[in-house]
């Protein structure tokens, strides 16, 4: 008769138990933000945002006497980058991005690649590190500028990231199409530097905040690759028509065996979302970020410059969320 009351204890708890979370996952707001490749700034910038939340919005019903109304639940998965998730959140899929702010300004005023399909509900949150666009070439292949990469083997990016479409807008700017290398492939972030580690690939283009381990590897790899620079009146004339663009410097001493800097031209890393995302996850969203703001400058060493009065600002070019605006009016910094 005890073995039966304990069996019978035990399933009551467990059943107990199993509502608790059923009524918890009832009334979870799930979301998702979208990143980039697996090692890249993008997937830790999103996983961060997620972090902050988690740490900041935990709801009531888990104990918390100052907790949130409702549960939050973020997810930060890897992505093929800003237009896949501009387009994403367009479609409804995703809640939030990362995108760079070339890529959020074509989308709201619908030009570039974005041109007849204009997305007029996208909406700025904040914007973060910078991106210097860098080409890294394997040491071998005695590339030094652009002009060097003609008749090589160069990966231009995966179709819908904005490395691949900075790329393009490059080498419009130069004057060049595809038939100017001897090749190109389509590699992701996560794949090109494997690819000219192996020898299979003479360059590759990316946006990227610095120092970055995939970049890291690909200095110290068998390609002991470099940036090169990257200047110039077609560079020059790139940074000069667009205000998202500005000229960018890579420090000697970044990455290893890095003897000289790297000039270049580079955009911002924004997280963007759409009108119809609610007003109170936007706000919670951003509040996680700026009040755990120490916290969150240290999850990468790219954010390690960041200042709250400029990422409300620099390279944002859709309108503030009314969510982001009423907690910068809050926290004083509108």
């Amino acid at each position: 008769m005890k073995k039966i009351i304990t069996s019978l204890s035990s399933a009551l708890l467990i059943l107990f138990a199993s509502l608790s979370l059923t009524t918890v996952a009832k009334s979870a707001e799930f979301f998702t933000i979208g990143t980039g490749g697996p090692t890249g700034v993008y997937f830790q910038t999103g996983n961060a945002i997620c972090k902050m939340l988690h740490k900041s919005a935990i709801s009531a019903e888990h104990g918390r006497k100052k907790g949130t109304a409702k549960a939050y639940r973020c997810t930060a998965p890897s992505t093929g980058g800003s237009n896949y998730n501009i387009g994403q959140i367009a479609a409804g899929e995703f809640q939030f991005g990362v995108a760079q702010s070339d890529w959020q300004y074509h989308a709201a005023n619908g030009s570039s690649k974005w041109e007849g399909k204009q997305f007029s509900d996208l909406r700025a949150v904040f914007s973060v590190h910078n991106e210097p666009f860098q080409i890294w070439a394997r040491k071998k292949a005695r590339i030094k500028d652009f002009a060097d990469l003609e008749g090589k083997v160069v990966n231009i990016g995966n179709p819908g990231s904005g490395q691949r479409g900075t790329m393009e807008e490059l080498m419009k700017a130069m004057g060049v199409d595809n038939s100017f290398f001897k090749s190109t492939t389509e590699l992701t972030s996560s794949e090109q530097v494997k690819a000219l580690c192996d020898g299979k690939i003479d360059a590759f283009g990316y946006s990227v905040g610095f120092p970055n381990g995939a970049m890291e590897q690909a200095a110290t790899c068998a390609a002991k690759a470099s940036p090169i620079n990257l200047t110039g009146p077609e560079v020059q004339g790139l940074i000069d028509g667009a205000d998202y663009y500005a000229q960018a410097v890579i420090p000697k001493g970044t990455y290893t065996k890095q003897k000289k800097d790297a000039t270049t031209f580079g955009v911002k890393a924004t997280v963007v979302t759409s009108a119809d995302v609610s007003e109170e996850l936007v706000y919670l969203v951003t509040k996680a970020v700026f009040e755990n703001f120490d916290d969150f400058k240290k999850q990468h060493p790219a954010f390690g410059f960041l200042e709250k009065k400029n990422m409300i600002k620099d390279g944002l070019s859709a309108p503030l969320h009314p969510g982001a605006i009423k907690y910068y009016k809050e926290a004083g910094l509108m």
